[in-house]
């Protein structure tokens, strides 16, 4: 059928997917950056771009196409298989399922490390920690260095993985570091680097990998030009998504692997880089054309799908503020009278009453609940309409809810697997062996220390004495250990082992037993889909899925629920309508992102990012006042708010202004009496006073 599957891209879409390919022909392409505006048909030009590659010869299992979720990865290879059965029937089955290099960054260097992991001089069978395992194996190398016992208060376990962390994805010194991010923390520098220096020591100790490192050892595997001429001469094309949410570490491993960008394509939006928290930085994108011998070629998507123009001339205004970027104005023909709307309120209470008026005025016009998505700079933001929907009876959802391994009982289950496939995982062991009744954390640490301290730990653990108060239950964690060690139940039957083993635990241990153990029954459903336990536990912690329980957050009873989501969490989503809370100075941009050009940037683009998630409405609420947390010794309080910075005056023709609850004419003229007399009064206490 020749072509004529690219006839449904527009020709900015044509010219990125085309770039670089003649017919039979596709090594050597030049670097190529596709800035993708919000709603442009990103994913789609991307999986057509690798479909193309493959229609014209390229080896899929010569790609290598890194996304920021699992998921996306998944999507991303169904709609390559689709469009290459399209164009080359029979033939493209095997092509598909060879388009096996798809995954995250982290996911991808997991693969690497434990290929080349002898290479390296690592355990192939090493383990890796979660966000919570390092934190708790950091929480150990502390404690044992005694800076929990300090007199002045030692930062507590996560703010020192986030300083760690920070300083590896960021590639910066502790002290910039510290002095940037963490300038309360700058007077523990000395201690920091000696708590990190023994955390490492004890990762290596105990064969565990962190996430952090899947990115820092794939960087360092670069350094070495031989391994990475090795590596980088895997993939004929590396393809990257979300370019602008990668960190420095990131970038260099990128640059390693193809120092001259040949076969390189990066696609991304500098409009909505929001991650510089996590260490991203738009410094990768805005720096990406120049960073190859030969400039890569730039091309753009400006052509929005999604949202209305009245909706996109504001979101364009908002950003063209930006003090750099690459310059695109979004367009549509999606036409409508309907201007976002800017609405002043008086504050907290009254944001939250109009959005629940718009809401259900917008839901008898046929717009469904989950149709509709209220945004906010942070959580916290949205406790007062919280409050009025639970009172309103209007069911919702808050995104942000526990992860399978955020839930306690899920990570019991894990805790175990893992200290099957590696008895060293110290974190793991001191996990599971408190799940038994009468073993505390003295008599776990004294028996992996005895484990750690023989070449065969499980050997050891099964001759050892159990610990005194242990009971019968010893016996039982014993013997499923070693059956989880011979691997004799098979995989993936030993997860139902484990269930079984742990249920009398659960109910135990946890309320709402019945509900929990509906969530290990969906992972062993989960499980069903890998190949190997080792496999499981790597893709699992790297991207792990939502969890069932109610603890959720996902309403049961009702098939319909209002969305609620900080700004963060919403980007890639969209909706028929949004509402952004607090859009006001303090909010948007947040009192503690006001400091340097690069920090106002990012809260513009936040602001952009919310506003461009909707498709036919947008209001943006302005409270008069709203209360803020304590901070700095000041308490709780209200404060006075004036509109965000972000839309001047000289953008207001962009937006219908209005003021909330609407004033009939004969209240108003009341409203203008009372306050004179008001006024008067103060003249004359004035008068009197002096």
């Amino acid at each position: 059928m020749g072509d004529r599957y690219l006839d449904r891209l527009n020709d900015a879409q044509r010219a990125a997917v085309t770039h670089g390919v003649a017919q039979g022909t596709t090594t050597g392409a030049p670097p190529l950056l596709v800035i993708a505006g919000a709603g442009s048909g990103k994913t789609s030009t991307l999986a057509h771009r690798v479909a193309h590659l493959i229609v014209n010869g390229a080896d899929p299992r010569r790609i290598l196409l890194m996304t920021f979720s699992r998921r996306a990865s998944a999507e991303m290879a169904r709609r390559v298989g689709r469009i290459c059965a399209q164009v080359l029937g029979n033939r493209a089955g095997p092509m598909a399922d060879a388009l096996a290099w798809t995954g995250t960054f982290h996911g991808i260097g997991a693969r690497i490390i434990r290929a080349h992991a002898e290479q390296i001089g690592l355990d192939p069978a090493f383990s890796i920690h979660d966000r919570e395992d390092s934190a708790d194996l950091m929480n150990l190398t502390r404690h044992e260095l005694g800076f929990s016992k300090t007199e002045s208060r030692f930062p507590t376990k996560n703010t020192c993985l986030a300083i760690y962390s920070r300083a590896i994805n960021a590639e910066q010194p502790l002290g910039d570091v510290l002095l940037k991010h963490y300038p309360w923390c700058a007077g523990w520098q000395e201690q920091l680097k000696t708590l990190f220096g023994a955390y490492v020591a004890a990762k290596q100790a105990q064969n565990v990998l962190d996430y952090d490192d899947l990115l820092l050892v794939w960087a360092q595997m670069m350094g070495d030009p031989v391994l990475a001429a090795q590596i980088g001469d895997t993939w004929d094309h590396v393809l990257v998504d979300e370019y602008q949410d990668t960190n420095r570490l990131q970038a260099t491993i990128l640059l390693g692997m193809k120092p001259d960008g040949t076969g390189m394509t990066v696609v991304g939006d500098d409009a909505q880089s929001i991650y510089a928290f996590r260490s991203a930085t738009v410094r990768n994108i805005l720096d990406f054309p120049s960073a190859f011998p030969i400039p890569a070629t730039v091309l753009t998507l400006d052509r929005n799908y999604r949202s209305t123009q009245p909706i996109l001339a504001a979101a364009n205004a908002v950003i063209e503020q930006a003090s750099e970027r690459f310059a695109k104005t979004l367009w549509t023909d999606r036409e409508s009278e309907a201007l976002p709307r800017l609405v002043c309120v008086k504050d907290d209470a009254d944001q939250a009453r109009y959005i629940v008026q718009r809401v259900l005025e917008e839901r008898e016009q046929g717009t469904a609940l989950k149709q509709q998505a209220v945004l906010f700079r942070a959580s916290h933001h949205s406790g007062s309409l919280e409050v009025e929907l639970i009172r309103r009876n209007i069911p919702f959802v808050k995104f942000g809810g526990l992860k399978f391994l955020d839930s306690a009982h899920v990570k019991d289950v894990l805790a175990m697997l893992r200290f099957a496939e590696n008895p060293r995982d110290r974190v793991a062991g001191f996990r599971v062996m408190q799940l038994l009744p009468g073993v505390g954390p003295t008599s776990a640490r004294r028996m992996l220390d005895a484990m750690q301290a023989t070449p065969d730990p499980l050997a050891t653990l099964a001759h050892a004495t159990p610990p005194a108060r242990a009971g019968a239950g010893w016996t039982g964690f014993v013997a499923m250990t070693q059956g989880l060690r011979t691997r004799t139940a098979g995989w993936p039957s030993e997860i139902g082992l484990i269930r079984h083993w742990y249920e009398p635990h659960l109910e135990r241990l946890h309320e709402g037993a019945a509900t929990r153990l509906a969530d290990l029954r969906q992972l062993e459903q989960i499980a069903g889909g890998y190949p190997s336990r080792e496999r499981f536990l790597t893709d699992l912690t790297l991207d792990p899925p939502d969890a069932t329980s109610d603890q959720a957050g996902v309403p049961r009873l009702d098939e319909d629920y209002l969305i609620l989501s900080t700004i963060h969490s919403a980007k890639g989503q969209e909706w028929r309508g949004v509402f952004v809370l607090n859009t006001v100075d303090g909010c948007i941009p947040s009192d503690l992102g006001t400091g340097e050009t690069e920090e106002i940037d990012e809260e513009r683009r936040l602001l952009y990012v919310a506003m461009t998630r909707a498709r036919d409405f947008l209001d943006l609420i302005v409270p008069q006042r709203f209360h803020i947390h304590g901070q700095h010794g000041l308490g709780d309080r209200h404060v006075y708010a004036a509109r965000t910075r972000f839309i001047g005056q000289d953008m207001l023709p962009l937006f219908e202004t209005r003021a909330w609850p609407l004033v009939p004419p004969e209240d108003a003229t009341r409203q203008e009496a009372a306050r004179q007399v008001r006024i008067d009064m103060a003249a004359r206490l004035r008068a009197m006073w002096k």
